[in-house]
């Protein structure tokens, strides 16, 4: 009962943590100006020390939320609790203006556990975007000084998903699974114009603020070939459909300032948000247990998504990762025997559009650890992840990002009879 106790408080804990991440912006990148802003990644933190593959993991003491289906593996003794912390430092840059922010959030919460011999359920919560950016630019009138203005574009907030998912072995080697999620977020974004030696001409502001609240499905099937005692490979495919998203959205203008007083006027708007069908396939090759070999290909097809009542302002998205993880003996006695190693990259086009051409493609490398608690099936999993991304044309800003995801997985046993003698 003590295990039992402790991991209660944990999620406790964890929610109440959650509920101040979910208005954080763990984002300072220009680049959230558009769409939806910057997608999350898939998978906690030991996926994403593997270049973000998890399609086709499947592993009985690690919650994989990408792909409902590897909910069956769990252990029969097993609750599992995962949260992860990102920290992210990054450089922006157009060439001549150099930019360096730091940021933080806690980033995720998941939990899963063992419903039947065949059957799995997990509970989590997860971002879906994030959106933060704060940029001025000023216009200088040669003729009139006080005429020049400076305009400012400021956005903040997100989309998250709270989901409730169950994976089903349906045969010996085959199993299947879906998600079903509260999807929700506010996204404020606003332009400023200030004119600082002209008091006659007043400043004026117009802000847009988006509140979601609507549904997001996700199904997956995993299929599991054991060639021998050693060798086994593992396919996975997830599929989630597209669909519009209930919204209302407010638009306030402002005009004044201090001393003149302030003339406001909001008003609903109707405006069209979405999310696009997403279609998944992994491949994963493990050997003796110890090594683990994976790759994953994700298309979106944003294109067929609109935003804000444009029907171009997306174009479809394609991922592409591998990975790998290598654990150098599960039976050894050393502590050095039961850490795992992991390492990958990925590389991803926009999904966003720019002044009507592509946004900027993202690339990076992964690695990290997953260290044992001693005396417990706990694990601390630490992910670094070096992220570039690059501007489609010469003019277009570039990110050098490096983000560290600290996970912790308890592993506790709950399902089984204590004897007494």
């Amino acid at each position: 009962m003590s295990n039992i106790k402790r991991t209660l408080w944990l999620i406790l804990f964890a929610i109440l943590m959650c509920e101040g991440a979910v208005a954080q912006n763990n984002t300072n990148s220009p680049y959230t100006r558009y769409g939806i802003g910057q997608l999350s990644d898939y998978g906690s933190a030991n996926s994403r020390a593997m270049g973000g593959v998890a399609f086709a993991l499947r592993d009985k003491y690690q919650i994989n939320s990408a792909n409902p289906a590897s909910y069956s593996a769990v252990d029969s003794l097993t609750f599992i609790f995962d949260g992860g912390v990102t920290l992210q430092k990054s450089n922006l840059s157009n060439g001549t203006v150099k930019l360096n922010a730091n940021n933080s959030s806690f980033d995720y919460i998941m939990m899963q556990f063992r419903a039947a011999r065949w059957a799995g359920i997990s509970l989590g919560l997860l971002p879906y975007s994030n959106v933060g950016y704060q940029m001025s630019s000023t216009s200088k009138d040669e003729v009139n000084s006080s005429n020049s203005s400076t305009v400012t574009y400021a956005g903040e907030g997100g989309l998250h998903q709270l989901y409730l998912g169950a994976g089903f072995k349906i045969l010996k080697n085959l199993s299947v699974g879906a998600n079903i999620s509260y999807f929700w977020g506010d996204i404020t974004r606003s332009k400023s114009e200030s004119f600082a030696s002209n008091s006659s001409i007043l400043p004026y502001t117009s802000q847009a603020e988006v509140k979601v609240k609507s549904y997001k499905l996700d199904f997956g099937v995993q299929y599991t070939h054991q060639f021998d005692k050693k060798h086994q490979a593992t396919l996975g495919v997830v599929f989630s459909p597209g669909h519009d998203l209930n919204n209302t959205t407010t638009i306030t203008d402002q005009t004044g300032n201090s001393s003149l007083g302030y003339v406001v006027s909001s008003r609903d708007s109707v405006a069209t948000f979405g999310i696009p069908t997403s279609f998944g396939v992994g491949v994963a090759y493990q050997y003796d247990g110890r090594l683990t070999v994976s790759a994953d290909l994700l298309l979106q097809q944003w294109s067929n998504v609109s935003y804000m009542n444009n029907d171009n302002a997306y174009s479809n998205r394609t991922k592409v990762a591998l990975g790998a993880e290598y654990f150098p003996n599960p039976m050894g006695r050393h502590y050095l025997s039961h850490v795992k190693y992991r390492i990958g990259a990925f590389y991803s086009n926009p999904y966003y559009k720019v002044q009507g051409e592509k946004g900027a493609t993202e690339y990076g490398v992964t690695a990290g650890f997953g260290l044992p608690i001693p005396r417990t099936r706990s694990y601390v999993n630490l992910s670094g992840q070096f992220v570039r991304t690059e501007g489609k044309q010469a003019h277009f800003l570039n990110e050098n990002c490096f983000r560290l995801c600290v996970g912790i997985t308890f592993n506790e046993r709950w399902f089984f009879k204590r004897k007494v003698d």
